[in-house]
């Protein structure tokens, strides 16, 4: 009864009990009959809204629309204020004497330029993640899709490469033949004040201060964007040497540093321009410079956080599948929500790099950990340094090692223990940081994807054992009641690749399952090599 009622109306009708009655008698005739009957039967159990082509399709419309309304209206703003800006200074060139000279060129080149200059002001709001992550606590979080900041940062450079190269090959290709070619007398009544009464020929125009300052920003964009493709990015381009070397995260990250000398070619560009003299119309810096102080202070930020967040390392791990565990002393300040995560730089390994990973300790924990997957250069590297260090402080006996079929565990017995410095940046919102809003969790975690999990199912083992305890004081109390806060119940999915990967976070699910009486927090793991535990 409950299949043929898809649409949960509580209900079914005539026509489909008929159906149900029908394949109940013909159950006992031939098979053919039971074929039909039985797919009679199952076209009654799909929902009224899959039963046509343009029904389903506006169903998948309405779903799409429900789940992606903050992506949609968002970028739809940001579509809206690119085509504006277009708009508003193509109309302003049509208008001028300039465009008896260079016709709809200049106008197109112009439009293309305002939208440029906004998108750069924009491109930074996203990665200003002090800024983001103390905004998601407010009312805009409900209309604004935070999560998505990488995307649409993604999507702005996008914006900028459409820009750029559409006001660069417009210039090339129609303004600067026909401002070259134009008539002396022509040139010289309407043009004539805005360059000195000097026709330029093609050598002025490229070795002007908007010129030259034009084709490096080209070039810095295009070589810090192409190199921040997924496929250089993630180095699933194979380049011969010594180009090699272009393909890789530390050649995104040291290609996306070079932007700072974008900013300032863009400035100059767009204020030595030669149609515009009035200092308050020349609108390059002004877009980006509140945009540009936003981004300067999140440095000044980390910066500052680096000389006061003075983290010691009192306890590494190395798992099977070349994973490092890292359990820092807590600074007092460093306050932080389950699922947030953190930027972690070793000076031995680089001293400007900063890598993120998720917290995987519980804010009620009196440490701060990291699971740390061996990816590429920055982590095998900081992996084989640790590595020494856990070997070297045994030897010393400064350290107590532990070991577990391929794990290797060394803990800090003094205090000057030396394992390799570490500091740390943040800590920075994700999207599972508001777990708690919900009243029942479903959590699947791939391999080392699992990291932040860990520590919302920490917090939630933290507030059982909070809840037991305030539970068994109010039982005390005669006529007392007590709610708990937060989800009522979880359920965690956990996929590896090898069955030796489950000793990663061990002990917290001995922990989970030695507290958890009541069978609140489910848990299943999987592996290639082993059946669902």
């Amino acid at each position: 009864m409950e299949e043929l009622d898809p649409d949960a109306r509580g209900y079914i009708e005539i026509w489909q009990l008929e159906k149900l009655l029908r394949k109940m008698v013909m159950e006992e005739g031939s098979q053919d009959q039971m074929d039909q009957a039985s797919t009679s039967l199952a076209k009654t159990m799909v929902p009224s809204s899959h039963r046509s082509p343009m029904q389903k399709q506006i169903h998948e419309t309405v779903d799409f629309i429900h789940e992606n309304w903050k992506r949609i209206w968002f970028l739809t703003l940001w579509g809206i204020a690119n085509i504006a800006l277009f708009i508003f200074k193509f109309i302003q060139y049509r208008n001028r004497a300039v465009f008896e000279v260079m016709g709809y060129c200049v106008c197109i080149a112009k439009g293309a330029a305002e939208t440029t200059k906004l998108n750069m002001a924009l491109i930074l709001l996203p990665v200003c993640r002090n800024t983001l992550t103390a905004l998601r606590s407010t009312a805009l979080s409900s209309v604004i899709p935070f999560d998505d900041n990488i995307n649409f940062h993604k999507v702005i450079a996008v914006g900028i490469a459409i820009g750029a190269g559409m006001h660069t090959v417009v210039h090339l290709t129609c303004d600067f033949p026909r401002l070259v070619s134009c008539p002396s007398d022509k040139f010289q009544e309407k043009l004539g004040p805005f360059f000195n009464y000097v026709q330029p020929t093609w050598g002025t125009l490229i070795a002007s201060t908007p010129g030259w300052t034009g084709i490096l920003l080209v070039l810095i964009m295009s070589f810090s964007f192409t190199l921040a493709t997924h496929s250089f990015r993630r180095s699933v381009v194979k380049l011969p040497s010594p180009f090699h070397h272009l393909a890789g995260f530390n050649s995104f990250w040291y290609a996306h540093h070079l932007l700072v000398f974008a900013y300032i070619l863009l400035v100059m560009h767009s204020y030595y321009l030669f149609l515009t003299k009035p200092w308050y119309k020349k609108t390059g810096w002004m877009y980006i410079a509140v945009p540009v102080i936003f981004y300067a202070s999140e440095r000044a930020t980390r910066r500052v956080r680096e000389k006061n967040y003075g983290v010691t390392v009192i306890k590494a791990a190395i798992y099977p599948g070349n994973v490092l565990s890292l359990y820092m002393k807590k600074p007092s300040s460093f306050k932080y929500k389950s699922g947030m995560y953190l930027f972690v730089k070793c000076p031995d390994v680089s001293p400007f790099e900063w890598h993120p990973f998720s917290i995987t300790s519980a804010p009620g924990d009196d440490y701060l950990s990291v699971h740390i997957r061996t990816l590429g250069d920055w982590t095998t590297e900081l992996r084989n340094l640790f590595g020494k260090a856990c070997e070297e402080e045994v030897n010393s006996k400064k350290a107590t090692l532990s070991r577990l079929e391929t794990t290797v565990i060394a803990e800090g017995a003094e205090e000057n223990t030396k394992f390799p410095k570490i500091f740390v940046d943040g800590p920075f919102g994700a999207p599972a940081q508001n777990y708690k809003k919900y009243d029942i969790l479903f959590l699947i975690g791939l391999g080392i994807g699992a990291t932040p999990f860990i520590s919302i199912l920490k917090d939630l083992l933290h507030n059982i054992k909070s809840n037991n305890e305030q539970q068994s004081m109010n039982d005390e109390e005669a006529g007392s009641s007590f709610k708990s806060n937060g989800p009522s119940r979880a359920y965690f999915y956990w996929v590896t690749r090898e069955q030796g990967s489950f000793e990663w976070f061990k002990g917290v699910m001995n922990e989970v399952a030695e507290c958890d009486t009541d069978v609140l927090l489910n848990r299943n793991c999987f592996s290639k090599q082993q059946r669902p535990t």
